[in-house]
């Protein structure tokens, strides 16, 4: 399998998934793929193309369709010194595996006081926007925001799914990796070689003066098309990619709100338990001083995923509903 990132201007997301992988494995020995159809067949949304041939089955592991042994064989293998990349094809189905991801996996470090650690990559394809249905359509971050001991990745470029992958896979601890199906067939720059990107960093992926928006995954797109319509009306929106909810990168949120003294959080979560709420009860609790104006949350409803695209768009954030919301903030 060739390295597609350093050989072409852009790479798709969808590459960056299996090349973010590939250079892991060939990085260490260690490191084994498995989960439902990721060998020959190159996974349902083609992110682990390449990795059986390159690899062998050694190394990629085709499994039943079994949650539960997929997740439960990965921690397992971490426990005794692997570092297993696990993939559970729809977010939605973490569900059927949340013993292991909620109850287990999370708290074999706490529990023997450090004496096992469980490096494991549960990898797992989020959101929705792609009308297929409320049982395979949720955005999740937040299901596993509620469980301490899990770290939270969800990279929105293609060249953050190579760095982050590479930073998840080297953590001693246990890492969710979302990656956003509405974002698979997105392109961009190219990771170069050795590319890392610390888990808990955000990116400020465009500069403004008069209001914050932070986004995660693939409203990180639809917050900069608001800045970019927004700053033909004179707003000079500031967009933050958080990356990462846990580590959790509030330190470059309160830089940016030192700039702006204005909020609003883009997700893809319900309203009702996103990480939008904890976000702004963090800068109330640690930037409230900064604030000109009220935050402003705009979120996923809290209904199931609609399967037709007018009524999906209904519940999902839009580039629409961001400018209303920040043109409500400009004016207060």
């Amino acid at each position: 399998m060739a390295d597609v990132s350093t050989d072409r201007d852009v790479i798709t997301y969808r590459e960056a998934v299996a090349e973010g992988i590939a250079r892991e494995m060939r990085r260490d020995a260690a490191v084994v793929c498995l989960g439902e159809d990721i060998g020959e067949a190159g996974g349902v949304f083609k992110t682990t193309v390449g990795l059986l041939k390159e690899f062998g089955p050694e190394r990629v592991w085709d499994t039943p369709i079994s949650e539960q042994a997929i997740v439960g064989a990965a921690m397992g293998a971490a426990m005794t010194g692997m570092r297993p990349v696990a993939e559970i094809m729809f977010s939605d189905f973490l569900a059927c595996c949340w013993d292991y991801l909620a109850n287990e996996i999370p708290k074999v470090r706490y529990m023997t006081g450090g004496q096992v650690t469980v490096p494991l990559v549960v990898r797992t394809a989020n959101g929705g926007g792609l009308g297929f249905g409320a049982q395979h359509s949720q955005a999740t971050e937040n299901w596993a925001l509620t469980v301490p001991g899990l770290k939270i990745a969800a990279p929105a470029t293609p060249a953050d799914v190579i760095g982050m992958m590479a930073a998840a896979i080297r953590s001693d601890d246990p890492v969710v990796f979302f990656e956003h199906k509405g974002l698979l067939a997105s392109k961009g720059a190219p990771a170069p070689p050795d590319h890392v990107v610390e888990l808990g960093r955000a990116g400020v992926v465009r500069e403004g003066s008069d209001i914050t928006l932070v986004a995660l995954a693939s409203m990180v797109p639809v917050a900069l098309q608001a800045a970019a319509q927004l700053s033909a009306e004179g707003i000079d929106a500031e967009v933050v990619d958080l990356r990462c909810l846990v580590p959790l990168d509030v330190a470059t949120v309160l830089a940016s709100l030192a700039k702006t003294s204005r909020l609003v959080t883009v997700e893809e979560n319900p309203f009702q338990g996103g990480w939008g709420a904890t976000l702004v009860s963090v800068v109330a609790d640690e930037g409230f001083g900064l604030l000109d104006a009220p935050v402003r949350r705009v979120a996923g409803e809290c209904v199931p995923l609609p399967f037709a695209d007018a009524l999906e768009e209904q519940v999902i954030p839009t580039v629409d509903k961001v400018v209303a919301a920040v043109r409500s903030l400009a004016a207060y």
